[in-house]
């Protein structure tokens, strides 16, 4: 009763400042909802939202320019235009977000302030840690750079194998020792990818069938959320990272080596 009673109060006054549309105030009225919480009276959720609302369109006017709804030239100025310029919410919030840049300059604050160091010094740190991340990264992507290397490779060496002349003829003799057809029937660049495509299907079909087979299978994985050698070789590194700088917090550490590249330079 006591809360139905205050509320009703709270909401007769309301409807008195919005007969008068001169005085109504929306600071006035947003204080008037939200003062009695400190009389320990619970507000509904309706009458809570209102307020919230309230104050948030009174702040945004305070950032707009007159009669208009575009930003004032103040507001423009304290727009941050680089990580260094964002306050430490605003990268925590980003951090989460796995993103690589935050989390450095996260990570460069944490120096400061354990270090008691400088900006300038504590990039001098952060430098280092990350060239101690990058270690043994030629390693670790070394499966990677196979895989591109192979992949690339084939797919070049396909077009000599099937279309010209002398290597399908060199590569039949060593490999395939098929029945070579007359010299007129081997005239033209399609005539030899004809000759060719006798013991270029086969191989070339069932190795398009495995990659097609394999892609869906990488493609259920990643909705299943599993990357077993990316996920497991990043977290070897940032363990190590870690370790390595005992002094720092080993959240921060192994968040950053986790969204570093496995390219080097990249810091």
């Amino acid at each position: 009763m006591l809360f139905r009673h205050q509320a009703t109060s709270t909401l007769t006054r309301m409807a008195s400042s919005f007969a008068s549309p001169s005085s109504f105030n929306v600071h006035a009225t947003s204080k008037l909802l939200l003062s009695n919480t400190k009389n320990n009276v619970a507000l509904s959720t309706t009458t809570r939202a209102f307020a919230s609302r309230a104050l948030r369109r009174r702040n945004m006017r305070k950032t707009m320019s007159p009669g208009r709804s575009t930003p004032l030239v103040s507001v423009a100025k304290d727009v941050p235009l680089t990580y260094q310029d964002m306050d430490n919410t605003t990268l925590v919030t980003l951090s989460a977000s796995n993103n690589h840049e935050a989390r450095k300059e996260l990570l460069i604050r944490h120096i400061m302030n354990v270090d008691n160091k400088n900006y300038g010094n504590a990039t001098d740190v952060m430098l280092q840690i990350a060239k101690d991340n990058e270690e043994y990264v030629g390693l670790m992507s070394l499966p990677y750079k196979v895989g591109i290397a192979s992949f690339l490779s084939a797919a070049v060496l396909s077009f000599p194998l099937c279309f010209h002349h002398d290597m399908v003829y060199w590569f039949n003799d060593v490999a395939v020792t098929a029945e070579v057809p007359p010299d007129e029937d081997l005239e033209t660049m399609l005539e030899v990818g004809s000759w060719a495509w006798n013991w270029m299907e086969p191989p070339l079909g069932q190795l398009s069938f495995v990659i097609l087979c394999l892609q869906a299978v990488g493609s259920q994985m990643e909705n299943l959320g599993l990357r077993p050698y990316y996920r497991w070789i990043k977290e070897i590194r940032a363990n190590r990272l870690a370790d390595k700088y005992p002094d720092y917090n080993r959240k921060l550490l192994k968040d950053y080596s986790k969204t570093d590249d496995f390219l080097k330079g990249t810091y």
